[in-house]
């Protein structure tokens, strides 16, 4: 808990030194989530205060020591939803250069499966997954991979994230960052809470030419990641610890809930409900409830 706390406190840190150089640089824009052009100074400011560190184990214990250079966007093709009957046959990642806004390795590989129930969504025929090919090879590459980041993002973290550790796939200890649950896009974008990658891509000016392969979907958030210039500040916001709320709403005012990303029967049933930090509550114009569950 004390390491979360130190992220908390890095945040207004730099929100502070943010209203104190508003007036000379101009560029730095934290009131609004957004940060606009940088110049390589203020950019290197910035950057040395970030609080990343290497090689940590989850987001629970992530320590305030170094900044991150490398993340690994990752993403994966399944037989169903059900990671206890179900099956990840594709794997997609990119590693990912945040000082560059740079790609540095990209790699796909195909998982043997029996049968892929959901083949009308991913194209993936299951005969297909069987082919030769160096699958000990590419698991090894991928495992060098996620040790050359310092973060993993997914577009679904919730549903990515279980396939890791079971069958061929090695465990990940690494922290997550959702793009989907965890950022708060900028205002400016238009988004919807909870955005879709198509969705994502678009609002950034990126054409949508395929969609549901998992190397795809890795590309169109890279190259999200190379037009956003607040992209620093999104991942160490994404980053902070979140808890489950309960929107206390009425009836009639629900779609204030679903417009902020609530979801009904989730989390909670009967109730509207989402994972959210303590800085994104404070923006919500309705009133929530903090829920704790029983171990």
């Amino acid at each position: 808990m004390d390491d979360n706390k130190n992220i908390v406190v890095l945040l207004d840190v730099i929100e502070g030194k943010e209203k104190e150089n508003q007036n000379e640089l101009g560029q730095l824009n934290l009131l609004n989530g957004s940060i606009n052009q940088m110049s390589n100074e203020s950019e290197k400011d910035v950057r040395s205060l970030m609080p990343f560190k290497k090689q940590s184990q989850s987001n629970e214990d992530f320590k305030v020591d170094e900044p991150l250079e490398n993340i690994l966007i990752l993403d994966t093709e399944t037989t169903g939803l059900d990671s206890e009957k179900d099956h990840c046959l594709e794997v997609g990642s990119i590693l990912f250069n945040i000082k560059s806004r740079s790609v540095l390795a990209q790699q796909s590989f195909l998982l043997p499966v029996k049968t892929n129930n959901a083949e009308r969504i991913n194209k993936i025929p299951a005969e297909i997954t069987r082919l030769h090919q160096p699958l000990e090879e590419a698991i090894k590459y991928f495992e060098t991979l996620v040790l050359a980041s310092d973060l993993i993002v997914a577009h679904n973290v919730e549903f990515d994230k279980k396939w890791f550790g079971t069958g061929k796939l090695p465990g990940i200890n690494k922290p997550w960052v959702c793009s989907m649950d965890d950022i708060s896009w900028p205002e400016d974008r238009q988004l919807k809470s909870r955005p879709s990658v198509r969705d994502l891509a678009l609002a950034y000016g990126i054409p949508v030419w395929n969609a549901h392969r998992a190397l795809t979907d890795c590309i169109y958030l890279s190259e999200v990641f190379k037009r956003c210039n607040e992209l620093e500040m999104l991942l160490i916001r994404g980053l902070e610890p979140k808890v489950i709320v309960r929107a206390e709403i009425s009836y009639e005012k629900r779609h204030l809930a679903k417009n902020a990303g609530f979801r009904w029967n989730d989390a909670i049933q009967g109730a509207w409900s989402r994972r959210m930090s303590h800085r994104d509550i404070k923006d919500l114009d309705f009133p929530v409830q903090e829920v704790e569950f029983e171990n």
